[in-house]
């Protein structure tokens, strides 16, 4: 029996995907317009970001190569057979299926929808992605052809958030707090971060899939720690027991549909000592500050700068950790982010309209010093017009979140 090298399965049908065919269809618009400016025959997509936000769907690679070829008439995803149909239901879009069975097949599935008449002359890559090896297997099989990085073009794109999809980062943003309330009620001492941690992630799975019935469920998480486990923001959760005086840091992570949103704060334990007080309100009130300076107008480096100027008059600045916010998005950011928007000092990007960003300033004070852990808080603005709106809407400060447990 011969097997095939790739092929197609419609198999089951199409289902409802977070976003409208409207919105689809302008996205791709806008790539093809950018493969006309820079005289692009086809573009081959191999991120997990890109194409889920020109076809909807999310790949799970395991390994194995993905890819989605757009050409001047067609989009096509490519996917492994050990998916079989659903990158073709969780699309809106053609699907080719390349196989295990020859080493390769997914060149092959490329050539199948191109076609091999005619050899493309300028061929659009994700150089921020596509790997070193496979570049090389690509251009192997199209020889003649000049090879473009369009990366930096398509963040910028995604950078700017239609309607659609600020309504479901801003659903995102609501049920981050639902998780963080859910945490809140569980914290007690001698309970585990990851006891806790599960109250908040099981609140916002049950959330999603309420708002959410036609979406597909992943990666929805919470990282909860305490003591030395804030140093860092991104630390997993373990099974340290919570002790009374503890810090703690809430971070919950709902992901709708590929596209994540974030809540973070700092608390405490039934009590904060005069040291440990003073370093939380000294980053409080640098958030406040930049809550307040985020606007359209605005260059990310220069929002970077004053908030280092406040950090330094308090005393802080040498504890800082990282940028003081990111852009949100599709697959922002536990997946990668949108480089081209953070408020870091060598990122020159003046915020516009329908961008989304967050503020969260962090310091970490080492063990041994007065003070000790790792203080954060977390809120997402919505570039307007004339300023920024707060969808977080969580309360955060030692006013509110000294923890009785």
């Amino acid at each position: 029996m011969e097997r095939p090298d790739f092929f197609s399965l419609k198999n089951g049908s199409k289902v409802k995907l977070p976003f409208s065919q409207k919105e689809y269809d302008q996205r791709v618009n806008k790539l093809r317009d950018l493969m006309d400016k820079n005289d692009l025959d086809i573009v081959i997509l191999t991120s997990m970001h890109n194409i889920a936000y020109y076809t909807g769907f999310i790949y799970c690679s395991f390994g194995r190569p993905y890819g989605c070829v757009i050409t001047k008439n067609k989009i096509s995803t490519i996917s492994a057979n050990i998916d079989a149909a659903q990158p073709w239901r969780r699309s809106h879009c053609d699907n080719v299926i390349y196989t295990d069975w020859k080493r390769d097949n997914f060149l092959k599935a490329i050539i199948s929808i191109i076609g091999s008449k005619e050899t493309p002359k300028n061929i659009g890559i994700e150089n921020d992605h596509v790997t070193i090896d496979m570049k090389d297997k690509i251009e192997s099989i199209f020889t003649s052809s000049v090879f473009k990085d369009i990366s930096k073009n398509l963040m910028k794109t995604r950078m700017i958030k239609s309607k659609e999809e600020i309504e479901i980062i801003k659903n995102g943003a609501m049920i981050a707090n639902l998780g963080g309330e859910e945490i809140i009620k569980n914290i007690k001492e001698g309970a585990t971060e990851i006891e806790i941690a599960m109250t908040g992630r099981d609140r916002m799975e049950r959330e999603i899939a309420k708002t959410y019935p036609d979406a597909e469920y992943m990666d929805t998480w919470v990282w909860f720690q305490s003591g030395i486990n804030t140093d860092g923001a991104h630390n997993p959760k373990t099974n340290r027991k919570l002790i009374s005086g503890d810090i703690l840091s809430l971070n919950t992570f709902p992901m709708i549909s590929g596209y994540y949103t974030a809540l973070e704060r700092t608390l405490f334990l039934n009590s904060v000592d005069d040291h440990s007080l003073k370093a939380w309100e000294a980053n409080v009130k640098v958030h406040k500050r930049g809550l307040e300076i985020i606007k359209p107008g605005v260059r990310c480096s220069d929002i970077c700068i004053e908030l280092n100027e406040l950090f330094a008059e308090l005393g802080y600045l040498q504890y800082r950790t990282f940028g003081y916010g990111h852009s949100f998005g599709v697959l922002s950011h536990f997946y990668g982010r949108e480089s081209g928007l953070e408020l870091r000092e060598d990122i020159d990007t003046t915020l516009e309209e329908n961008m989304v960003i967050s503020m969260e300033p962090m310091i970490l004070i080492p063990e041994g010093e007065l003070g000790a852990g790792g203080y954060r808080e977390h809120d997402i603005l919505v570039i307007g017009k004339n300023g920024a709106e707060n969808i977080t809407n969580f309360p955060f400060g030692p006013e509110y979140n000294i923890i009785k447990g």
